[in-house]
């Protein structure tokens, strides 16, 4: 994996992405978060930029209108082809049928329980 150079949180909640950010910039991280609080407009987002720089993607679940599961799917075909973003559940969920689902889904690289702790951020800032 390639180190992220950008972190796009996409979640319904304002107090998660708020807390996410801080622990993505106490981890050390510098360059670019972009938050969105729901999935119509991160897939908006992803359709118009290129993606070349190294990004990592948290993508709640739970979400009105278009959950993470969907987001994910529509998500996909703008993924492929791009091994430098990364795409992993940042969620609330512990459930075995979630856990499931999202490894069913090909572009869900990870599966992470919040909240997201600056320790984790610091390894894949390590990662080369």
């Amino acid at each position: 994996m390639t180190a992220p150079e950008r972190f796009i949180l996409i979640d319904d909640s304002d107090a998660d992405n708020v807390y996410h950010e801080i622990m993505i910039r106490r981890a050390g991280f510098k360059g670019d978060v972009v938050i969105f609080d729901n999935g119509s407009d991160a897939l908006s987002f992803l359709q118009q930029d290129p993606l070349k720089l190294p990004t990592c993607i948290f993508l709640d679940i739970n979400m009105p209108v278009i959950d993470g599961f969907e987001v994910a799917a529509n998500a996909a075909p703008l993924l492929e082809g791009k091994p430098t973003t990364i795409l992993m559940m940042l969620t609330s969920s512990g459930a075995p049928q979630d856990r499931q689902r999202a490894s069913e889904i090909p572009v869900i690289k990870g599966y992470v329980i919040k909240p997201l702790m600056a320790d984790m951020v610091r390894d894949m800032l390590k990662a080369a």
